[in-house]
């Protein structure tokens, strides 16, 4: 009898033991699997590494997405826009949980992101912008006012003008890839601010891509055609207008003094040589965005809404300035 109770017991215990590890095992894996799967699966498709900015804005989405605990699939599309659809489409494939991309060019991507958008996956733009046919296919826009820097250049020229006593200033323009939002909008920002003004004039606008080597062969064209007569350089970006000094030296004038440069970007090469003087006002264009990033995905994937444009704040640095205390730009 006590055998036989002793046996029945000794099953009841070894069931309970069986369930308690069943438990604590289901328990620790559940727990293991929620710690090695991510916050959030971010695809990222970068346009290329032209620039220091370019460079910079790289850097910063990754170093954020780390701190963040964001899984960060980063594609480099090496400034070919089938390259970066390319990209999207595998993003897609994969199952991310958000999609962000800095499109090189505004026009040609409504099919890829029609495919997002019926696959539930929103889609940030960073940096640029694109043109599309249908609404509610991107959700937010992260970047600079492109349009508030052409503008904060003109001004500048306008403020230099008086303080020179000015009776005309002769301006060419050497631009950004053609079609693509910084090009746009810092064009049109500068433009429809300077018209306002009788004194300025403006020779030619040619395309440097954004690239250093365009920009000195920009720079080489416009005074083999203008020589002179130039008393204004504005540039779209720091590696341009970094490329174009050289060949101004090199044709015998004095950058900073015999022109006046404008450039716009702000990473530190600019800010050092905007110290020496060869450079009279640089507007800044900040390349720091992993954190809004990351927050604005992390958003997204809980189902909250988010503003449709995050701007950065940003300014400029001028010759007006003391620039002595200046904190390292990082870019």
């Amino acid at each position: 009898m006590f055998e036989s109770l002793f046996r029945r017991n000794a099953g009841g215990r070894i069931a309970c033991l069986l369930l308690v590890f069943a438990v604590l095992f289901c328990g620790c894996a559940e727990k293991e699997e929620q710690e090695d799967s991510p916050a959030l699966l971010l695809g990222f498709s970068q346009l290329g590494t032209e620039s220091a900015w370019r460079s910079g804005n790289t850097r910063d989405i990754e170093e954020k997405a780390a701190a963040s605990g964001v899984s960060l699939m980063l594609e480099n599309a090496n400034r070919k826009q089938e390259n970066q659809i390319a990209a999207i489409r595998r993003f897609i494939a994969y199952r991310v949980d958000v999609i962000a991309f800095s499109p090189i060019v505004e026009e040609g991507w409504d099919n890829v992101l029609v495919e997002a958008h019926e696959a539930g996956i929103p889609v940030i733009l960073v940096d640029r912008e694109v043109n599309t046919e249908k609404k509610g296919l991107i959700s937010c826009h992260i970047g600079a006012d492109f349009y508030k820097e052409g503008v904060m250049a003109a001004e500048y020229l306008i403020r230099k003008a008086d303080s020179l006593g000015a009776d005309e200033l002769r301006i060419v323009e050497i631009t950004g890839t053609e079609d693509s939002t910084p090009m746009r909008q810092r064009q049109a920002g500068f433009m429809d601010t300077i018209e306002k003004d009788g004194r300025m004039v403006v020779l030619e606008s040619v395309n440097g891509d954004f690239l250093k080597s365009r920009g000195a062969e920009c720079m080489r064209y416009l005074l083999e055609e203008y020589g002179e007569d130039i008393d204004v350089v504005f540039s779209h970006n720091d590696e341009m207008t970094l490329g174009a000094l050289p060949e101004i030296e090199n044709a015998g004038y004095e950058p900073g003094k015999d022109m006046i440069i404008i450039s716009i970007d702000g990473g530190q090469e600019a800010i050092d040589v905007l110290r020496q003087g060869k450079i009279n006002c640089v507007v800044e264009c900040t390349p720091m965005l992993g954190r809004e990033l990351m927050e604005t995905a992390k958003k997204l994937k809980a189902g909250e809404k988010v503003d449709a444009k995050i701007h950065p704040k940003e300014g400029y640095f001028s010759d007006e300035m003391d620039l002595r205390q200046l904190a390292p730009r990082g870019y």
